[in-house]
């Protein structure tokens, strides 16, 4: 699948790559984006958005940032972290930096250091899907069931919702796609096996 703006930041794109790969890392195409890799770890991607070019560390969370240039990609994400380019006279500029950055997460991936992330044990189940939950004992089991990340999918969204009536009607929603086993992002076709 071609993403519509890659053409856009073609020349951006193609100076991070030059700055990963004098850096001694290895480019592979994962997502089809240029997924950059040592001792075939990810380390680095290269994402081209629509209102920017963005150079992504996985383990992003654990490299020092004195300068503070990463940014937290969303909302939710734990580990990675991002720096957003709008020009090639930015990337040259910070380009001392990025290589400082780029060698920090090759250690960090050499050394095994993992990310600790959050269990999905630990995100509170919004109260509206809860009591849903309490009342069926067949929808409890079917969202204990659930991989993790399908899990958090259901609180992220309908604790999303600012208002409780907008979280009650956000939950009754997805009690049919609960009771399918698939995330809340998930189309039916990619339903988990039982």
């Amino acid at each position: 699948m071609k993403v519509p703006y890659a053409k856009k930041w073609q020349k951006e794109t193609d100076k991070l790559r030059k700055v990963l790969l004098e850096c001694g890392l290895t480019e592979e195409l994962k997502w089809g984006k240029p997924c950059f890799t040592h001792g075939k770890k990810n380390v680095a991607i290269v994402i081209p958005l629509k209102d920017a070019c963005a150079l992504s560390f996985f383990k992003g969370t654990l490299l020092k940032d004195p300068t503070h240039i990463l940014q937290k990609i969303g909302e939710h994400t734990q580990a990675g972290r991002w720096i957003k380019f709008t020009s090639l006279k930015e990337i040259s500029a910070l380009q001392p930096t990025l290589g400082k950055y780029i060698y920090e997460a090759i250690e960090i991936e050499k050394s095994g250091t993992k990310v600790p992330l959050k269990k999905a044990s630990e995100y509170a189940v919004p109260e509206e899907l809860q009591d849903r939950l309490n009342a069926a004992p067949e929808l409890k089991e079917a969202f204990d069931a659930l991989t993790p990340g399908r899990r958090k999918s259901y609180i992220y969204h309908i604790s999303g919702a600012k208002q409780a009536k907008t979280r009650a009607a956000r939950a009754e929603k997805c009690v049919p796609m609960i009771l399918s086993g698939r995330g809340f992002n998930e189309f039916p076709s990619q339903r988990r096996e039982r």
